[in-house]
């Protein structure tokens, strides 16, 4: 994630090879979600969400705009001028979300965004967040431990390996959008390839 973020290269040590985007090597802008969220404690929510807007130089009335739409969207209307400690866990990481969304960058990274949640939140981020990139599709690389969320989000489920990593496995997921988390648990198909992609995940741990 940080090589693909340009955190990292081949300088930085023992590291070889490149970062291809559309094959050719070109820089990308990148949105960085991490698993506990990073909303500035002294901005209010939709400061926070305006931020990246804010760098880019936006005008305070387009970055309102477009801060206000987003927030809209994930459910957080009325809750514009909290602060981050007035929100529970849930609001704050769907703010870090929309913060990376609404500066719409090119190629978005979640290193386990969900992970810190509850059941019943994560499942609603889970849903959110199909629903956000089944409108925008952009190219998203999600990490998890959860194989159930790799398959209900993913396009594309690559499983690594233990150190020194490669790739064991790389399966496209064939399930049509719109997906229903709720639903598509209980779907044959799902079924299906949570088996096939358990079994190769089984071979890893072991």
């Amino acid at each position: 994630m940080n090589i693909v973020a340009g955190l990292w290269s081949a300088a930085d040590g023992p590291l070889t090879g490149k970062v291809v985007v559309d094959h050719a090597e070109r820089k990308q802008t990148v949105g960085y979600i991490l698993q506990k969220d990073t909303l500035f404690p002294w901005r209010t929510l939709i400061q926070n969400v305006e931020f990246g807007l804010q760098i880019a130089g936006r005008s305070r009335q387009e970055r309102e705009s477009i801060a206000r739409s987003w927030i809209d969207r994930v459910g957080l209307r009325g809750f514009e001028n909290r602060y981050p400690y007035e929100l529970s866990g849930g609001m704050r990481q769907r703010g870090n979300i929309i913060r990376i969304l609404a500066y719409n960058p090119e190629i978005i990274l979640m290193d386990e965004p969900l992970g810190a949640l509850d059941a019943h939140t994560r499942m609603t981020l889970q849903q959110q967040i199909i629903d956000l990139w089944s409108s925008s599709r952009k190219t998203v690389i999600f990490v998890t431990h959860d194989l159930e969320e790799a398959i209900l989000l993913g396009t594309r489920v690559i499983l690594m390996t233990k150190r020194p990593t490669s790739v064991r496995t790389s399966r496209n997921i064939d399930i049509p959008y719109p997906r229903s988390v709720i639903n598509l648990k209980l779907a044959p198909q799902f079924r299906s390839i949570y088996e096939q992609l358990w079994k190769d995940f089984c071979e890893v741990i072991r």
